[in-house]
C-alpha cells in the first residue's frame, strides 16, 4: 500500500551535514567536553541538547551544558551557512511526490532556527506542508517515538500511512517505534550507522527515489 505522507529527516537526508557533524564533533566538540572518546555515532540522530545529557551519564564532562550547547550554535552556523548541500535530485523527488498526491514534512532533532538556514538558503520553504522540530514537543528525541508520533498528528495521517526517510540507527528506530514505515538513507558520510531496522535502504538519491515512488 502507498504511504500518504512522506516525513524527512534533514540531516544526512535532505543535506549532506551529517558528515559535517561527525568530523566537528569528533575533532572539536567532543575532545572539548568530554575526557576520553566517545564514540559520535551513538548520539547521531539525537537533539543537541539531549546529546549532553546521555554522555553525562556515562563519562565525566569537561564542560558545562551551556558552554558544549554555545558550541553545537556556533558550529551550525558554520555547516548550514556554508558547508552543506543539498541532496541531488531532492527538489524533483519533491515535485513528484506531491504530483503523486503525498503530504510531505521535515521531521528533525534540529532546532527550528537550524532548520530555518536550510529552508531558506535553498529556498524549500514552500516544498513541505509542515516543517517539524523536536523543540516542538515536551517528549523525548530519537530514537523514542515522541517526535515522529506528533508528526504524524500534525499532518493529520496515521502512522501506519507515514514512511519515513533516515539516515541514522535513532532515526530508523523512532520512525518504526512510531509505528510507521522506514526507509534507511545510506549519505556517503563516513558512519556506517546500522539500518537493518528499515523497511529498505537507498544507498543513493537514485534508489531512493525509485523506493518511494515505487511504493
Amino acid at each position: 500500500m502507498q504511504s500518504k505522507a512522506v516525513l524527512f529527516d534533514m540531516d544526512g537526508v535532505i543535506v549532506n551535514s551529517e558528515r559535517y557533524w561527525v568530523e566537528t564533533e569528533q575533532e572539536e566538540i567532543l575532545p572539548s567536553a568530554v575526557e576520553g572518546t566517545p564514540d559520535a555515532s551513538e548520539t547521531t540522530g539525537m537533539n543537541f541538547r539531549e546529546i549532553y545529557d546521555y554522555l553525562e551519564e556515562r563519562n565525566e564532562m569537561t564542560a558545562s551544558k551551556d558552554e558544549f550547547v554555545a558550541s553545537y550554535e556556533e558550529a551550525a552556523r558554520d555547516i548550514y551557512g556554508e558547508q552543506v548541500a543539498l541532496q541531488e535530485g531532492f527538489e524533483e523527488l519533491l515535485a513528484d511526490l506531491r504530483e503523486d498526491g503525498r503530504t510531505l514534512a521535515l521531521v528533525s532533532s534540529s532546532p527550528h532556527d537550524w532548520i530555518d538556514r536550510v529552508l531558506d538558503r535553498f529556498d524549500l520553504r514552500e516544498a513541505f506542508d509542515r516543517v517539524i522540530s523536536a523543540e516542538e514537543i515536551d517528549g523525548k528525541s530519537k530514537p523514542e517515538p515522541d517526535v515522529y508520533e506528533y508528526a504524524a498528528e500534525q499532518v493529520g495521517v496515521g502512522p501506519e500511512d507515514c514512511v519515513a526517510v533516515e539516515d541514522s540507527t535513532n532515526g530508523v528506530q523512532s520512525a518504526k517505534a512510531a509505528g510507521m514505515r522506514a526507509v534507511g538513507y545510506r549519505n556517503q558520510s563516513d558512519e556506517e550507522l546500522d539500518l537493518s531496522a528499515a523497511d529498505a535502504v537507498a544507498a543513493s538519491p537514485a534508489e531512493l527515489r525509485e523506493i518511494l515512488l515505487g511504493e
